[in-house]
């Protein structure tokens, strides 16, 4: 008879997804304060942990330094053989522990105590050492393990859970926003998703501007001139008052006999689609493929003022 694994599976998510929904009531008065205490730490937050809360710690910390905090791992074991010299005055430490009496986190318990640096506990025991040695004291509740109940599995969820949620809230009271992020990942499928089109746009020379008074003649030359199969129409002040594209042409070939004396501006298409140049690229594929259009304007602080032009050819060459 064959084991149903899954049953086994879904239950292990079970218990996790109820040492969550115990965690939630756990968020309070003292997770302000190590948000708070983080935000205005002008040095580093340090974590360490033992096993497997090592392993979630470290993973904290890469969290946050993605998000604009500087942070590191300590390895617990290394730290009284050297490692503690790492750790300055004005950091934060942050240890987390399910029992709070691990053995190997004393060392650095003391160290903190002695040179005044402010300790955050994560930890599930009140009567523990981390707990009673931490300024900031986070607990965390006592949860059924998945099995036999003692490999740690509900537990490291809950610290898991606990760090990213102070990581975020952290990125939120800093204001951090996508371009900060993008800052932090430049490379991969991330950092395309968070390019802007202020970064690929073309630009000065490379835009193709015509005068609204230029005759259909002058501008058949300016098409052919720039290669791109739009124009940008401007009136005197440089303002931006339409697009004619390749398209428009078919629209106006019946009228020949007067085309070559009329002026551009009775040809273009009026309010041209302007975006900005911090919008992200793919946003402005959503754009072009919603208006069925293969050019955008680009603008920063005036939309009348168009400082670039994105063509799908110029997304297309990046991958996008």
């Amino acid at each position: 008879m064959k084991t149903n694994h899954s049953i086994i599976g879904k239950e292990v998510i079970r218990l996790e997804v109820r040492a969550l929904q115990k965690l939630n009531r756990y968020i309070g008065k003292h997770f302000n304060q190590a948000v708070e205490a983080i935000k205005k730490c002008n040095s580093k937050v340090i974590l360490s942990g033992v096993g497997k809360s090592g392993l979630i710690a470290s993973k904290i910390s890469s969290t946050l330094s993605s998000v604009g905090t500087p942070s590191f791992f300590l390895s617990a074991n290394e730290s009284s053989h050297g490692d503690l010299g790492s750790i300055s005055k004005n950091d934060i430490l942050i240890l987390i522990s399910n029992s709070g009496n691990t053995v190997e986190l004393t060392n650095i318990i003391k160290f903190a105590k002695r040179h005044k640096i402010k300790l955050i506990g994560i930890t599930s025991k009140k009567n523990s050492i981390l707990f009673k040695n931490s300024d900031i004291k986070l607990l965390i509740p006592q949860v059924k393990e998945a099995g036999l109940n003692i490999v740690p599995t509900a537990s490291t969820t809950l610290q898991l859970a606990l760090g990213d949620a102070i990581a975020v809230a952290v990125m939120s009271y800093k204001n951090f926003n996508k371009l900060d992020f993008k800052e932090y990942h430049p490379a991969g499928n991330l950092g395309k998703k968070l390019t802007t089109v202020g970064e690929i746009m073309l630009t000065k020379k490379r835009i193709p501007f015509i005068s609204q008074e230029k005759t259909f003649q002058e501008m058949i030359e300016k098409l052919n001139q720039k290669k791109l199969g739009f124009l940008i129409v401007r009136d005197k002040k440089l303002k931006t008052r339409g697009i004619f594209t390749d398209g428009d042409i078919k629209r106006i070939i019946k009228e020949k006999s007067l085309l070559l004396r009329k002026k551009i501006k009775f040809f273009m298409k009026k309010n041209p689609v302007s975006i900005h140049c911090e919008t992200l690229a793919v946003e402005a594929i959503q754009i072009m493929h919603e208006k069925k259009i293969t050019s955008l304007c680009v603008h920063d602080k005036n939309k009348d003022k168009t400082i670039g032009v994105i063509h799908i050819h110029n997304l297309i060459e990046r991958g996008f």
